[in-house]
């Protein structure tokens, strides 16, 4: 078979080159060419990511702000804007969509596309890849690294071998040699545990997996040891997925000062916190009926989980819980963070016909018109007043991000 024939399937991978840091990069014309390194605000101090030219040096994610300039003291540091970055995310992947439907959003700087049914209209498959490029550049002016294969975890391999800016074609027929002498860590989905059982059957480098009957990993890791079998011979078998299922959880939490002992300290960050999940769930049409509240201090977490007899979307509801929580549990010992997590949100539906309706119905209306004024003009301009003393701290883009359904949330 020849590059020139029309594959069986046809997979591209669009991976953002340094993404929040090239968005920096181009909103500020002198950072060009320039060591950037995004922190989560201005006084955040560990990097969320960096320029390549910052990672020339030896800057790397998760390391301290402090590090990173002994390494390259002239890094310029930029704090984080998470709007912004949603904003670019979002007007990427509407304009793959005018390529294929068959677009996964897999992160907020990635995206998988399934091009199979376009080869008679847009041509062959690296000419396929090289549209892909040239609508991400001309949507965002930004660079990426695209691959294309015929299946999903070649495709991923292929896009990482020529950053930044590189495009990379691995045929099918050819994506199982391509493989063999890689070590199976060098494929996305396989981690050093998963890497240390496979090494007990002998299976260190993706050659060595067909070896081994595909029962081994299959007994261990279940669909997914059987996926892993297929992978490291360039044949995975899943799929694109378009839909975005509800979430299990729907949660924040804070980091605050070590050692926090004030009360009233405590209370803001779990009303913070109260407040952005009650926010979220009435954004995606949920309410949650069982929370998890956590806190932690110098002994480990204190922790419960609350049952509600009524579902509920308001903040000021899921804090009452949290007070009562702090008051219970707390015996006045340092403490590093504060966690509240909505558990198994669902869906509204039809309330208590014995509740007291008009109440509820007040407080509804009260926080449409609050959710209103916040998303015109910012989070929490209109809020409870002891949210007045909260951490001045940015929102984060959380890694699973995705710009549609309810992870259109930052």
């Amino acid at each position: 078979m020849t590059s020139q024939q029309a594959w069986p399937k046809v997979i591209i991978l669009v991976d953002m080159n340094c993404f929040f840091a090239q968005i920096e990069q181009q909103d500020n014309p002198f950072w060009r060419n320039r060591p950037v390194a995004v922190t989560n605000g201005g006084q955040g101090t560990t990097i969320i990511t960096s320029s390549y030219e910052a990672r020339a040096y030896g800057v790397k994610t998760g390391m301290r702000l402090k590090e990173a300039r002994m390494l390259c003291p002239d890094l310029i540091q930029a704090a984080s804007r998470p709007h912004r970055y949603a904003e670019i995310s979002t007007n990427i992947m509407t304009s793959l969509q005018s390529i294929t439907p068959d677009l996964e959003v897999y992160s907020v700087d990635e995206a998988f596309l399934d091009v199979t049914h376009c080869q008679s209209l847009l041509g062959a498959p690296l000419q396929i890849a090289q549209l892909v490029k040239d609508t991400v550049s001309n949507v965002s002016g930004l660079t990426c690294s695209v691959g294309v294969s015929g299946d999903k975890t070649t495709a991923k391999y292929a896009a990482k071998l020529n950053k930044p800016d590189g495009l990379t074609q691995i045929l099918p027929w050819d994506a199982e040699a391509t493989l063999a002498p890689l070590h199976v860590t060098e494929l996305s989905g396989i981690n050093t545990g998963t890497a240390n059982f496979l090494k007990q059957y002998g299976v260190v480098l993706c050659g060595d997996m067909k070896k081994i009957p595909i029962s081994i990993p299959a007994q261990r890791f279940g669909n997914l040891g059987r996926r892993l079998w297929l992978m490291a011979q360039g044949k995975d078998p899943e799929t694109i997925n378009t839909t975005v299922n509800d979430p299990k959880t729907i949660g924040h939490g804070k980091v605050m000062p070590p050692q926090t002992h004030d009360l009233p300290t405590i209370l803001t960050y779990f009303q913070h916190m109260s407040e952005k999940v009650g926010s979220r769930l009435r954004k995606h049409h949920f309410k949650a009926s069982h929370f998890y509240v956590g806190l932690k201090t110098e002994q480990g977490w204190l922790q419960s989980r609350i049952k509600l007899k009524q579902a509920t979307d308001d903040g000021q509801a899921i804090f009452t819980q949290c007070r009562q929580f702090v008051i219970q549990h707390w015996q006045g010992q340092g403490v590093w963070q504060v966690q509240v997590t909505a558990l198994n949100p669902h869906h509204e539906q039809q309330g208590d016909l014995f509740a007291d309706n008009q109440l509820s119905e007040k407080r509804q209306q009260l926080n449409n018109a609050i959710d209103q004024i916040n998303q015109r003009y910012g989070e929490f301009t209109v809020a409870p007043s002891r949210l007045i003393d909260r951490s001045a701290m940015p929102n984060v883009i959380a890694p699973s991000w995705k710009p549609s359904g309810h992870r259109k949330t930052i």
